[in-house]
Protein backbone atom coordinates (compact mmCIF):
# COMPACT_ATOMS: atom_id res chain seq x y z
CA UNK A 1 0.00 0.00 0.00
CA UNK A 2 1.47 3.30 -0.90
CA UNK A 3 2.72 5.64 2.18
CA UNK A 4 3.50 9.10 2.19
CA UNK A 5 6.31 11.45 3.91
CA UNK A 6 4.87 14.68 4.58
CA UNK A 7 6.47 17.48 5.83
CA UNK A 8 4.99 21.16 6.88
CA UNK A 9 7.68 23.29 6.77
CA UNK A 10 7.08 26.88 8.79
CA UNK A 11 9.72 28.97 8.59
CA UNK A 12 9.38 31.52 6.03
CA UNK A 13 12.14 34.12 5.04
CA UNK A 14 15.55 33.45 3.16
CA UNK A 15 16.93 29.81 2.93
CA UNK A 16 19.99 28.75 4.24
CA UNK A 17 22.81 27.65 1.99
CA UNK A 18 22.58 24.54 3.38
CA UNK A 19 19.52 23.59 2.36
CA UNK A 20 20.30 23.97 -1.21
CA UNK A 21 22.73 21.33 -0.91
CA UNK A 22 19.98 19.21 1.02
CA UNK A 23 17.74 19.70 -2.13
CA UNK A 24 20.32 19.02 -4.45
CA UNK A 25 21.61 15.09 -2.94
CA UNK A 26 17.90 14.02 -1.50
CA UNK A 27 16.86 12.30 -4.98
CA UNK A 28 19.70 10.23 -4.65
CA UNK A 29 18.39 9.10 -1.35
CA UNK A 30 14.95 8.33 -2.18
CA UNK A 31 15.86 6.47 -5.61
CA UNK A 32 16.72 3.36 -3.33
CA UNK A 33 13.28 3.44 -1.77
CA UNK A 34 11.15 4.18 -5.04
CA UNK A 35 10.17 7.69 -3.51
CA UNK A 36 8.77 10.73 -5.55
CA UNK A 37 7.84 13.72 -5.22
CA UNK A 38 4.40 14.58 -5.49
CA UNK A 39 4.33 17.76 -3.93
CA UNK A 40 7.30 20.00 -3.03
CA UNK A 41 7.11 23.45 -1.71
CA UNK A 42 3.86 24.14 -2.41
CA UNK A 43 1.77 26.89 -0.87
CA UNK A 44 -1.19 25.74 0.33
CA UNK A 45 -4.66 27.12 -0.10
CA UNK A 46 -6.25 26.92 3.28
CA UNK A 47 -10.25 26.69 3.56
CA UNK A 48 -10.15 25.43 7.43
CA UNK A 49 -8.11 26.41 10.26
CA UNK A 50 -4.42 28.03 9.77
CA UNK A 51 -1.43 26.21 7.92
CA UNK A 52 1.46 28.61 7.52
CA UNK A 53 4.31 27.80 5.27
CA UNK A 54 4.73 25.27 2.54
CA UNK A 55 4.01 21.69 2.33
CA UNK A 56 6.02 18.52 1.13
CA UNK A 57 4.40 14.98 -0.22
CA UNK A 58 6.92 12.02 -1.44
CA UNK A 59 5.06 9.05 -2.36
CA UNK A 60 6.80 5.25 -1.52
CA UNK A 61 5.37 2.05 -2.60
CA UNK A 62 4.81 1.05 0.95
CA UNK A 63 5.43 2.48 4.67
CA UNK A 64 8.46 0.15 5.16
CA UNK A 65 10.45 1.29 1.99
CA UNK A 66 9.15 5.29 3.43
CA UNK A 67 10.73 4.12 6.73
CA UNK A 68 14.05 2.24 5.26
CA UNK A 69 14.01 5.92 3.06
CA UNK A 70 13.89 8.08 6.09
CA UNK A 71 16.39 5.38 8.58
CA UNK A 72 18.81 5.11 5.71
CA UNK A 73 22.42 6.34 5.85
CA UNK A 74 22.36 8.15 2.98
CA UNK A 75 19.78 10.85 3.92
CA UNK A 76 20.76 10.83 8.17
CA UNK A 77 24.04 12.42 6.27
CA UNK A 78 21.87 14.88 4.39
CA UNK A 79 19.22 15.31 7.36
CA UNK A 80 20.90 18.21 9.21
CA UNK A 81 21.05 20.07 6.01
CA UNK A 82 17.32 20.46 6.59
CA UNK A 83 17.01 20.08 10.25
CA UNK A 84 19.53 22.94 11.26
CA UNK A 85 18.14 25.76 9.29
CA UNK A 86 14.10 24.61 8.69
CA UNK A 87 11.54 24.63 11.38
CA UNK A 88 9.02 22.05 10.39
CA UNK A 89 7.34 18.79 11.21
CA UNK A 90 7.54 15.42 9.25
CA UNK A 91 4.98 11.96 9.25
CA UNK A 92 5.51 8.68 7.80
CA UNK A 93 1.81 7.86 6.76
CA UNK A 94 -0.13 5.01 4.99
CA UNK A 95 -2.01 5.23 2.46
CA UNK A 96 -5.73 3.84 2.13
CA UNK A 97 -6.40 1.34 -0.58
CA UNK A 98 -7.78 1.93 -3.68
CA UNK A 99 -11.30 0.47 -2.19
CA UNK A 100 -11.58 2.54 0.29
CA UNK A 101 -14.88 2.97 1.37
CA UNK A 102 -15.31 5.42 4.14
CA UNK A 103 -19.16 4.91 4.65
CA UNK A 104 -18.14 1.20 5.83
CA UNK A 105 -15.29 2.68 8.03
CA UNK A 106 -18.31 4.65 9.82
CA UNK A 107 -20.15 1.90 10.56
CA UNK A 108 -17.52 -0.44 11.66
CA UNK A 109 -16.77 2.66 14.28
CA UNK A 110 -20.14 2.86 14.78
CA UNK A 111 -21.10 -0.98 15.42
CA UNK A 112 -17.45 -0.96 18.43
CA UNK A 113 -19.72 1.09 20.31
Amino acid sequence: MTAYAIAHLRQPGVIHPAVGEYLRRIQSTLDPFGGRFLVHGAQAQVVEGVWPGPIVVIAFPDLGRARGWYDSRDYREILPLRTDHLVGDVVLVEGVDPGHDPAKLAAGLNSAR
